[in-house]
């Protein structure tokens, strides 16, 4: 993949591209033709109509809520239903599920969800929402029309929005404590990877970014020279590690931190730079040999777009809450499939983030060897009779039933109330 990457800028100095990635000069037929093939690619529908024979009319979209926990339950005008598990900041942004989101749906035809996901960022001027503010709701009734759909159909969700090409899922340990001293953070790492069957794990490093009211912290000096070998020492050589910065760096010193994770054999640099600063991601990928991986805190389509045309990124990771659902992240898979890059999504926590993250996983022919995992740990009840839904030998058996393949604790959803504004 990086072999490739110095070949395609060599080509694309000699042919002119150069202009078109830094925005000098008209663009060149060459760059012309690569924004063309992923246009193309946005253009192709997602969803399987021709799964359905007659008309799937929503007529009701309700948000349910127990407690700090939040359901979204679709039904039918023939009675069919589907329920998803919201994410945990819909105590924040309810009040745009409930004005910006929900009236658009009511009385449209399910086999629709491909343009009702792109009509419905102009109503209201939702795209004025853009973001995880309106990402997050909208996914979490995509989730539930999907979860309506595939029981409609008999099938599991990757079935309605592709081939299934992973029956089982690997994954990573998801890991935090980027302000706790190295010693004290490989202590909880070890903890956190000791309690699943995992060969695969991420950690942080830099600073502490977003998550602290000092707004000068950066870190105890030097803890992520530190912690790169002692990582790698303690897990060894067979375990797969992947390094987040959470956009932390400048592009010298995330250069600079690429090259110790290269030196110790890390799998990925994911975020080395602000998210949306896409010539600074793009210039860390061309320096280092490391994939590079973006796109968590990515909204719209224009910055994977950007990325893949100008290989400026190996591996794409949108969030499926926070872009807004899985027919949209697949359509951002198959762009990075269009030019031979990989599919990792980043996953949200809490709920059931991490049956709707394999489920996507499941369907995507380009996914990576290893997928975000945190835990099983959720207030949800619920039962899953096609998988233990346990992490072993590295793997998630996906479950098989049909819409997410989960029923859930009826008299628990009972206890829910209807939220209304």
């Amino acid at each position: 993949m990086k072999a490739n990457r110095r070949g395609f800028v060599k080509a694309a100095m000699a042919g002119g591209l150069a202009g078109a990635v830094t925005g000098a000069g008209a663009m060149t037929e060459a760059a012309r033709a690569r924004y063309g093939k992923l246009d193309a690619v946005l253009k192709q529908p997602v969803l399987k109509k021709a799964l359905f024979r007659q008309p799937v009319i929503i007529e009701t979209v309700e948000l349910l809520q127990l407690g700090s926990g939040y359901l979204c339950r679709v039904r039918s005008r023939d009675g069919a239903e589907g329920i998803s598990v919201a994410h945990n900041t819909m105590s924040t942004l309810y009040p745009v599920f409930l004005r910006n989101l929900q009236p658009f749906f009511i009385g449209k035809d399910a086999r629709e969800l491909d343009l009702i996901l792109e009509k419905v960022y102009i109503y209201q001027f939702n795209f004025r929402f853009n973001g995880l503010a309106l990402g997050l709701p909208l996914a979490t009734i995509e989730f539930a029309i999907l979860d309506m759909l595939g029981r409609l159909a008999g099938k599991p969700v990757g079935e309605l929005i592709g081939e299934i090409h992973h029956r089982q899922v690997g994954v990573y340990m998801a890991t935090e404590w980027r302000e706790k001293p190295v010693e004290e953070s490989i202590e909880l790492i070890k903890g956190a990877v000791a309690e699943y069957d995992v060969h695969a794990l991420k950690i942080k490093v830099g600073g502490l970014m977003f998550m602290t009211k000092d707004m000068y912290a950066e870190g105890p000096p030097g803890r992520t020279e530190r912690l790169i070998p002692l990582v790698r020492k303690t897990f060894g050589d067979k375990m797969a590690i992947y390094a987040d910065s959470n956009s932390f760096y400048t592009v010298p010193e995330a250069i600079r931190v690429g090259r110790l994770l290269e030196q110790y054999k890390f799998r990925y640099f994911e975020e080395p730079v602000m998210f949306d600063h896409l010539e600074d991601i793009k210039s860390v990928a061309n320096a280092l040999t490391l994939p590079v991986a973006n796109g968590e805190q990515d909204y719209g389509f224009y910055g994977f777009r950007w990325l893949i045309a100008n290989d400026g990124i190996d591996i794409v990771q949108p969030d499926n809450y926070y872009f807004g659902g899985l027919i949209r992240s697949m359509k951002v898979a198959r762009m990075a499939a269009a030019y031979g890059k990989e599919f990792v999504p980043h996953m949200s926590g809490g709920g059931l983030g991490f049956l709707y993250n394999i489920h996507m996983v499941s369907a995507v022919k380009n996914a990576g060897e290893h997928h975000e995992f945190k835990s099983f740990k959720t207030n949800v009840r619920y039962e899953c009779k096609t998988s233990p839904l346990k992490v072993v030998d590295g793997k998630i058996q996906v479950p098989t039933g049909p819409g997410f393949g989960v029923e859930f604790d009826p008299d628990w959803v009972k206890k829910h109330r209807v939220v209304t504004l």
